[in-house]
Order: structure tokens, then C-alpha cells, then sequence
């Protein structure tokens, strides 16, 4: 029950204050993981031996601390809610995906674009509006499970040390899990690692979009077009998501100067300011639902 209790003052942090302004302490870890690679991946020349050396140095260690600190009488209590409240992003993620709809509801294209930038990494300079919209309701369905439910996973699991091993591999998944020359080899642990963690998580959010959305066409979509995403836990997540809100999305998109001809997932209309709207809704009330399960089975355990 205790956990139950904890999960609503993390999300309860989250809701009023977000995410801190100053001295966020994934500001430190990045910082420190930066430091790492430029010790096992000079140059790029890193092996995946020296990322999957490098990712235990940047990750355990803190795991290890927090389990210590859950630990301690009277103030254990305080750090689980404290870990949870930083792990999360759900006020986060509304606050860059509101502008975007406000921007595009006023005709304010240049605003939409610049707004979407802030939390895609394509190109947005030449968007139209329903390319903004699109980019913008994939990143709120997309970050819902990675900043939101994933952490809510793994906290419900594990406490504390299973939001903080969560939220620190997916952090070094961000910064080094990229497909190119730098990190293919030595950012290869990270992203398998991140893609494990995500594994369960991505399928109970692809669930629950089905679960407040559209079912059938949720199902439908999960099932036909997750397969040809190139990520194993985007795919589920995005398909789902997309046929709850029987909009379209995916489709062509431009990276670094490349074009990636992504395949179409979802149903029905295009979307639009209205789209980002309901995606970060459906995002909220799955919070809201998983929340209520975490309490039910914390008095069914009790």
C-alpha cells in the first residue's frame, strides 16, 4: 500500500510543480555520461564492450545509492516520491505539446514549426500544418510511454531503483543510441538495453490508447502496422495510439537531410491541432487509470 501511496505523491509532484527548472539531476547525468564517452568512445572507435562498460559505469552506481536511500528510516518514503516525481514527465510533456496546437489554431505556421522542433529530431523548417500536427501528435503518443508510463512500470515494479535504472537508460538511449558513425558500435548496449526495458511497458500503453480510444481500430492497427515500424517498442505504441484517435499518421519524414519514407499507421483523418489535443487527453486519463490500478492492487496486497 505504501507504494500505492508513494505513486500518487510522485504523479501529484509532477502535476503541480513539473519538471524542476534548475538543477535537474539528469543535467548532472548527462554531464557525467558525456564524460564516459569521451573515455570509451574517443573519436568514435568504441567497441560495444566499451559502451556496455560505459553504461554500467554511468547507471549502477546510481541504482546502487537509491537502493540505499529507500533504505533509510523515515526519510526512505520521501526519496521513492521524490524519484518517481523526477522520473516523470507528464505536465512536461503538455507544456510543449499545447503550444503546438495553440500555435497551429491560430494560423501561426512559423510558431508550430518552431514549437514541434523542440521535441521531434526531424527537420521541421518546411512542415505544413498537417505535417506539424502529424509530428506533434506522434511526440506526445511516442514520449506518453517512454516519460510517463514506462516510469510509472518500473516504479510500480521495482520502487525507487527501478524508475531510476529506467530513467538514466533511457537517458543514455537518447545520447547514444543513435544508428551512425560515432555510436553504431559503442551505443549499441544502450539502445538493446532501453529496448528491453520499453519491451512490456510500450505494449500495456499500446493497450491502454486501445482501451480509451477506438478499440477495434486500435487492435486492428497494433496488429498490421506496428510490424513494419523500424522500432520494436514505437511501433505498438504509435499504431495503437494512432487507430484510438482513427487519425493518420507516420508517412514521409525528413532526418538530417534524409528522407525516411516511413510507413502510414493509423486510420482515417489527417491530423490536426485537434489530433495533438486528444492524443495528450488520452495520455492524462491513462495515467489517471493506471494510477487507480496501482491503488487497487495496493489494497488487494494490504
Amino acid at each position: 500500500m505504501s507504494l500505492a501511496i508513494m505513486t500518487c505523491l510522485g504523479v501529484l509532484l509532477d502535476t503541480l510543480f513539473g519538471e524542476p527548472r534548475r538543477a535537474h539531476p539528469l543535467v548532472a547525468f548527462g554531464r557525467w555520461a558525456s564524460a564516459l564517452e569521451r573515455r570509451f568512445n574517443p573519436g568514435g572507435r568504441g567497441w560495444r564492450s566499451h559502451g556496455l562498460t560505459a553504461w554500467c559505469l554511468a547507471v549502477l552506481p546510481w541504482v546502487m545509492v537509491s537502493v540505499m536511500l529507500v533504505n533509510i528510516p523515515y526519510l526512505g518514503w520521501m526519496f521513492e516520491a521524490l524519484a518517481l516525481y523526477l522520473a516523470l514527465g507528464l505536465k512536461s510533456l503538455g507544456e510543449h505539446a499545447t503550444p503546438i496546437a495553440q500555435a497551429l489554431r491560430r494560423n501561426n505556421l512559423e510558431v508550430a514549426r518552431r514549437r514541434v522542433g523542440y521535441i521531434v529530431s526531424r527537420e521541421t523548417s518546411d512542415l505544413d500544418e498537417t505535417a506539424v500536427a502529424r509530428a506533434g501528435t506522434e511526440s506526445v503518443l511516442e514520449n506518453g510511454s517512454d516519460a510517463v508510463f514506462a516510469a510509472l512500470f518500473w516504479f510500480a515494479l521495482l520502487g525507487a531503483p527501478g524508475v531510476v535504472l529506467y530513467r538514466l537508460a533511457n537517458t543514455l538511449d537518447a545520447m547514444w543510441g543513435y544508428r551512425n558513425e560515432r555510436f553504431e558500435r559503442f551505443g549499441w548496449a544502450a539502445a538493446r538495453i532501453d529496448d528491453v526495458l520499453n519491451y512490456l511497458p510500450a505494449r500495456l500503453v499500446a493497450l491502454t490508447y486501445a482501451l480509451l480510444g477506438n478499440f477495434s481500430a486500435a487492435i486492428h492497427c497494433w496488429r498490421t502496422q506496428a510490424p513494419l515500424w523500424d522500432s520494436p517498442n514505437a511501433g505498438p505504441v504509435m499504431a495503437a495510439g494512432a487507430g484510438a484517435l482513427e487519425v493518420q499518421l507516420g508517412g514521409p519524414a525528413r532526418y538530417q537531410g534524409e528522407l525516411h519514407d516511413r510507413p502510414v499507421l493509423g486510420l482515417g483523418r489527417l491530423p490536426t491541432a485537434h489530433s495533438i489535443d486528444m492524443a495528450l487527453l488520452m495520455v492524462r486519463r491513462g495515467v489517471v487509470l493506471w494510477v487507480v490500478l496501482i491503488v487497487i492492487g495496493g489494497l488487494l496486497s494490504a
